[in-house]
C-alpha cells in the first residue's frame, strides 16, 4: 500500500493533520484510509454541495499599490497628485488606468475597477493582514476561512484547497526574490493546519506528497517528479490492477494532482511567452542610487509572469483559493519610487495580469475564476520630495476580473485629488462578501449544521459588492 508520509505534522481541532489527510493505504482523516474516505464521500452525494465550483485568485501588491498610478491616475488633479506617467485609454469609454497598464486598458471590459475602497490603516503588517482576512473578526485570511469550510484538500486532485506562490516556488533562480507571506496568509482564530500551502517552502502538505524526497523539499522538484515517474511505472506494470475503485482513485489523487500542476513544461510555448516577464530586471547601478537601494533587487517581477500562469494552473487542477505576491509596491522614494518602480512593476503587472485574463478567457475559466488585485493600502495623494508616495489607508486599489460577476465598470469614485472616496464607498467586509459569495453556495450553507457557527455566520453574513452580483 502506498502510503506517503512527512517527519512533521500539524494538528487540526479535530485533532487530525494535513499529513494524515493525504495517506493512502495507512490511517487517515478520522481513522480512515483516503480510498475510504473517497468511498465515504462517494456514498454520501458528493458532499461538496455548499461550493460553486469556482476559485480565487488574490494577486496582492505587496507594500502597497498606489491607486493613483494603477487604475485611478486622476489627471484632472493639480500636478502634484495626478499620475506621475499619465494616463492610458481603455476600452471602457471616458475610463483610462495609469499609463503602464495599456494591455489591461484594452481589456478593461472584462475588469471591475473600484476606485473607493478605504479602510483606514496605514500601517504595513496590520493592514496586509485586515485586507487579506476582509477585516472578518477571526482575523483568519480568507483562503484559511475557505478551507475551513471547503476541507484543506480537493478531493479530486488532492491538491491544498488554500495554496500561495511566492517568487520562490517557480524556482532556484527566483530563491532571492522577496515576499511576506506571513502578512496575508495568517490564520487567526482558527488552526495553523489550515494555513496556506507554500510550494516554495514545502509545508507539510507538501511533505506529504512528496514520498521519500530530503528537506530540500520542493526546491527539488525535478526529485518529487523522478518520485511520481516511478510511482506512475509501478501502477503502468500493473501494480494497482487489484485494487479497488476507490484506492485507484486515490492513486489518481497523488499522481494526477502533483505532477501534473507543478511542472510547466507541457504548457503551450505561446503561452509561455505570452505570461513571461523574465525581460523585465532591475536597471544596472539603480540600487547604489538609493538609500535603501539593497532591497531593490529582491522586488524583481522576473517570476510574475510564471506565478501567474501556475495560478491559473492550480485553479484549474481544483485548488478553491490561491495567493498570488508581488513585492517592491512600497514606493516612499527611499528604495523604489513610484518614479523609478512603475516603470518595473508596472509593465510586470501588465503583462502577466493580462495574459492570465486572457488564457482564462481561451479556455473557457472566465467564469470560474475570479481575480481580485489589491494591497495593503493605497499612496499618499501627493508625490513627495523623493519622487515616491508614502503610506495611505483611506483609499486604497482594487480590481477585479471573471468569477461570472459583473465586469466592465468602474465602481465607485475619489473626490478631486484621489484622497478619498466621495461615493459608493467599498469596506474590507464588502470585498470578503464578494469572494465569500462567489466560492460558496451561500443559501445551502445557511442550512448546513456540522460547521463552526462563527465561521458560518462570518461567511453567509458578509455582503458582497452590490455592483458586481
Amino acid at each position: 500500500m502506498l502510503s506517503i508520509t512527512s517527519s512533521q505534522s500539524v494538528q487540526n481541532c479535530e485533532g487530525t493533520s494535513r499529513r494524515e489527510f493525504l495517506r493512502v493505504g495507512s490511517l487517515g482523516l478520522g481513522g480512515l484510509t483516503l480510498p475510504q474516505l473517497l468511498a465515504t464521500r462517494a456514498s454520501a452525494g458528493e458532499g461538496n454541495d455548499i461550493l460553486t465550483g469556482k476559485s480565487v485568485v488574490m494577486l496582492n501588491l505587496q507594500g502597497g499599490p498606489t491607486h493613483i498610478e494603477t487604475f485611478d491616475p486622476k489627471m484632472t488633479a493639480p500636478r502634484e497628485y495626478r499620475a506621475m506617467f499619465g494616463e492610458t485609454k481603455t476600452s471602457l469609454p471616458g475610463v483610462t488606468f495609469g499609463s503602464h497598464f495599456p494591455l489591461l486598458g484594452k481589456l478593461a471590459h472584462k475588469m471591475a475597477v473600484v476606485r473607493s475602497f478605504k479602510h483606514g490603516n496605514g500601517s504595513h503588517a496590520p493592514a496586509a493582514a485586515l485586507v487579506a482576512a476582509g477585516g472578518n473578526p477571526t482575523k483568519a485570511c480568507m483562503g484559511s476561512l475557505f478551507a475551513r469550510l471547503a476541507g484543506m484538500n480537493n478531493t479530486r486532485t488532492g491538491l491544498p484547497n488554500n495554496t500561495l506562490v511566492v517568487p520562490a516556488a517557480m524556482g532556484k533562480r527566483y530563491k532571492d526574490f522577496n515576499a511576506v507571506p506571513s502578512r496575508i496568509t495568517g490564520t487567526g482564530d482558527l488552526p495553523d493546519a489550515y494555513g496556506a500551502f507554500d510550494p516554495s517552502k514545502g509545508s507539510d502538505i507538501l511533505s506529504d506528497m512528496q514520498l521519500n524526497l530530503p528537506d530540500g523539499r520542493f526546491e527539488d522538484r525535478r526529485g518529487l517528479l523522478i518520485q511520481l515517474d516511478e510511482l506512475k511505472r509501478f501502477a503502468d506494470k500493473g501494480g494497482v490492477e487489484s485494487a479497488g475503485e476507490f484506492e485507484k482513485q486515490a492513486f489518481d489523487v497523488i499522481l494526477g494532482g502533483v505532477s501534473k500542476v507543478f511542472d510547466l513544461s507541457n504548457e503551450d510555448p505561446r503561452w509561455i511567452e505570452r505570461y513571461d516577464t523574465g525581460h523585465i530586471k532591475i536597471p544596472k547601478g539603480l540600487p547604489k542610487k538609493k538609500k535603501n537601494g539593497k532591497a531593490i533587487p529582491g522586488f524583481s517581477p522576473e517570476a510574475l509572469g510564471k506565478q501567474m500562469m501556475m495560478a491559473r494552473r492550480l485553479c484549474e487542477a481544483g485548488c478553491g483559493f490561491v495567493t498570488v505576491t508581488s513585492t517592491g509596491w512600497d514606493m516612499h522614494g527611499n528604495a523604489f519610487g513610484v518614479d523609478d518602480g512603475m516603470p518595473i512593476l508596472g509593465p510586470a503587472v501588465d503583462k502577466a495580469v493580462s495574459a492570465f485574463i486572457e488564457d482564462c478567457e481561451s479556455r473557457g475559466l472566465s467564469e470560474k475564476i475570479l481575480l481580485v488585485i489589491t494591497g495593503e493600502f493605497g499612496r499618499t495623494p501627493r508625490i513627495n520630495s523623493k519622487g515616491g508616495r508614502d503610506h495611505w489607508g483611506r483609499l486604497c486599489t482594487l480590481a477585479f476580473a471573471g468569477g461570472g460577476l459583473n465586469m466592465g465598470q468602474v465602481i465607485g469614485q475619489s473626490d478631486k485629488t484621489a484622497s478619498s472616496p466621495s461615493a459608493d464607498l467599498v469596506t474590507n467586509n464588502m470585498l470578503l462578501g464578494t469572494v465569500m459569495h462567489t466560492l460558496f453556495d451561500i443559501p445551502n450553507l445557511r442550512l448546513r449544521n456540522n460547521f463552526p457557527a462563527e465561521i458560518q455566520q462570518i461567511i453567509t453574513n458578509s455582503q458582497p459588492i452590490k455592483q458586481l452580483v
